[in-house]
C-alpha cells in the first residue's frame, strides 16, 4: 500500500525538500515520520510547501559554492597513493575510488564521498593519473593521484661504471697491491742498469787469436799417438 508524503529533508535517490511523493505505507510510518523527514500530504501541511521550497534553494545554493570552492582546492593538490608493485611497474591490486577518498581525508583532512570520484577503471600500474570528480550537479572537478611503489627500484644511470661482484673485486684488488709491490723494485733494476759500466768491447786483434767456431762444427781431437812415440817420450822424460 502507497502513501503519499511531502519530504522536509533531501534525501537521495527520493528526493529534495518540498517534494511529494509516494512511498510504502509501512517505510513512512516506520521510518521517514519518527526521523520527521516527511510529513504526511494533507491541506493543513501543503502549507508549509513554499517554506521547504526556500530552504531547499539555500541548502543547494549553499552546496554549490561549497563545491566550487572545493573543485578548485582539489585542482592544486596531488594525492600520492603507495602500493606493491613489481619490477616492471604493474601494481599487487588496484586503486579504487574508496581508496582515493581515505587518501583525501588522510592526507589533506578532505572528507568526500567516494561516489563523487569517477573511475573509468581501477588503476592497475605506477604513474600519474587526472582523476574526475562529480562533485555537484552543476560543479564538476579534477584531481591528480600519482600512484608510487613502497619499495621503488632505482633504474642504473647509463655512466654509472657496473659494479663487480665482491669475489671479482676482491681479485682485483689484491692484483692492483701486486702490481705496486712490483713497480718500485723494477724501477730500481732499471736505475742500476743504467747506472753499470759499459763492458769493454774486445779488440780485433783479441777476437783474431780466438780461433772462430762455427755452430754445428767440433773441435778437431789431437791425432792420438803411436806405441813407439809414447815410449820414446817416457825415455825422454826420465832422461
Amino acid at each position: 500500500m502507497k502513501t503519499e508524503v511531502i519530504l522536509t529533508h533531501n534525501i537521495v535517490g527520493l528526493g529534495a525538500e518540498s517534494d511529494q511523493v509516494k512511498v510504502a505505507a509501512g517505510y513512512a510510518r516506520n521510518f521517514l515520520f519518527p526521523q520527521r523527514l516527511a510529513i504526511p500530504l494533507t491541506q493543513a501541511n501543503k502549507r508549509q510547501i513554499e517554506a521547504l521550497r526556500q530552504r531547499r534553494a539555500e541548502r543547494e545554493a549553499h552546496e554549490f559554492n561549497t563545491m566550487t570552492e572545493l573543485s578548485k582546492a582539489l585542482s592544486k593538490l596531488i594525492c600520492v597513493i603507495k602500493a606493491k608493485a613489481g619490477e616492471d611497474g604493474k601494481m599487487f591490486g588496484s586503486v579504487t575510488a574508496g581508496m582515493i577518498a581515505d587518501e583525501l581525508k588522510h592526507q589533506f583532512d578532505i572528507s568526500l564521498d567516494k561516489k563523487k570520484i569517477h573511475l573509468e577503471h581501477p588503476i592497475r600500474t605506477l604513474g600519474e593519473y587526472e582523476v574526475e570528480l562529480n562533485l555537484h550537479a552543476e560543479v564538476k572537478g579534477a584531481l591528480k593521484v600519482r600512484v608510487e611503489s613502497i619499495t621503488p627500484v632505482a633504474a642504473p644511470t647509463p655512466d654509472a661504471a657496473p659494479v663487480a661482484p665482491p669475489a671479482e673485486a676482491k681479485v682485483e684488488e689484491d692484483k692492483k697491491l701486486r702490481m705496486e709491490k712490483r713497480g718500485p723494485a723494477r724501477r730500481e733494476s732499471r736505475d742500476e742498469k743504467a747506472h753499470k759500466p759499459e763492458r769493454t768491447q774486445k779488440t780485433e786483434t783479441e777476437k783474431e787469436k780466438k780461433p772462430r767456431i762455427n755452430k754445428g762444427e767440433k773441435p778437431a781431437k789431437p791425432a792420438r799417438m803411436s806405441k813407439a812415440e809414447k815410449g820414446e817420450t817416457k825415455a825422454e822424460k826420465e832422461a
